[in-house]
């Protein structure tokens, strides 16, 4: 295989940081057509919820879901897992288990080597045995950048079903997974990231939100969505206009991942973090005096980030020692729903 290529080098933005502006994505939505809703659809795009959810009798609903994206990483292998894992995570964040996926490849054939498409598709293997779900077929393209993703199909029971809607004013709010993994990325594509920042990269993008069925099982867990491409104040946010509420975050109770301030402070942060603050940043409200770092972190695109979930106060033992069993040792509060508008205020 040839080590000096770089898969990076072919792709405008890696990872969740392709996705669309979150303030163009809404305007290309609000001019669809008005979607067919059956019954049987619990959950269709009304809140840009993490799945599509199907209900087919009294205790079983199909969750389904589908995602991908160019390299946010040069090793073939890192770059299937993590697209592999990331498109998974929004089965557990439905509350679902998931059952089998589909791989979406597209790639161009006239300049990756087969070796290296190979070694994609195997990292998004690895991940599907860990997950224990087959890759039961999908489909291929020849394109101009590398693209790599599942559709991912789950189960759920529709009375442990969880959205992104349902938070109530007194919840506290719960993130699984640190933040800064697109400034790592960033920082990467710079060759100004250690090899120990690349395996905490690796080690955070890699390992799949399993917590998200015994989440769903708690009554007192009452939203529940991962962190993704919009950061996390736009995810905290769509939790907010689902719920018909407002949050609070406490910017000191925030994980990160070990470089990641620093790394932000010297300004390397990806271009998907300015352009989520466009989109939603007249909804969120900064503290004077936070360092101005905080910005880029609070919107930095997280790819396969980690679970946030909105509880109850007398939920959050349980929802804290579902995540220590499954070994998210980050996991804690950061936040609260209030009363009020949808937004978003940082302390």
């Amino acid at each position: 295989m040839d080590m000096t290529l770089r898969l990076t080098q072919f792709s405008h933005g890696g990872g969740c940081g392709c996705k669309i502006a979150p303030g163009v994505l809404e305007k290309i939505l609000s001019k669809a057509a008005p979607p067919i809703v059956p019954k049987e659809l619990l959950v269709g795009i009304e809140t840009a919820d993490d799945a599509a959810v199907y209900q087919i009798n009294e205790t079983q609903a199909i969750v389904a879901t589908t995602d991908f994206f160019m390299p946010i990483v040069d090793d073939p292998f890192d770059f299937g897992a993590i697209a592999a894992t990331n498109a998974i995570s929004d089965v557990y964040a439905m509350g679902g288990q998931p059952l089998f996926a589909l791989a979406l490849v597209g790639m161009p054939v006239d300049k990756l080597p087969v070796d290296v498409i190979r070694r994609i598709l195997e990292g998004g293997e690895s991940v599907c045995e860990r997950a224990r779900i087959p890759i039961a077929g999908g489909h291929t393209i020849d394109s101009v950048e590398p693209i790599y993703g599942l559709v991912a199909i789950g189960l759920v029971d529709p009375r442990n079903l969880k959205r992104n809607a349902g938070a109530k004013p007194g919840d506290k709010l719960v993130l699984g997974k640190p933040l800064g993994v697109g400034v790592y990325s960033a920082a990467l594509k710079k060759g100004k990231l250690d090899d120990a920042g690349y395996r905490e990269m690796i080690a955070s993008t890699t390992k799949l939100n399993t917590p998200g069925p015994a989440l769903g099982r708690l009554p007192g867990v009452h939203a529940l969505t991962d962190v993704t491409g919009f950061g996390l104040l736009g995810h905290l946010l769509e939790i907010c206009k689902g719920s018909n509420v407002a949050a609070r975050v406490n910017w000191s109770a925030i994980p990160l991942l070990p470089g990641a301030h620093a790394l932000a402070a010297e300004g390397l942060v990806t271009g998907a973090s300015g352009r989520n603050f466009a989109g939603y940043g007249n909804k969120v409200t900064l503290a004077p005096g936070l360092d101005p770092a905080v910005q880029a972190l609070l919107t930095d695109p997280q790819t396969s980030g980690g679970l946030l979930v909105a509880c109850s106060p007398d939920a959050v033992d349980d929802v804290l020692s579902i995540f220590r069993a499954e070994r998210f040792d980050h996991a804690c509060v950061v936040g609260e729903i209030v009363e009020g508008a949808a937004g978003v205020r940082v302390a």
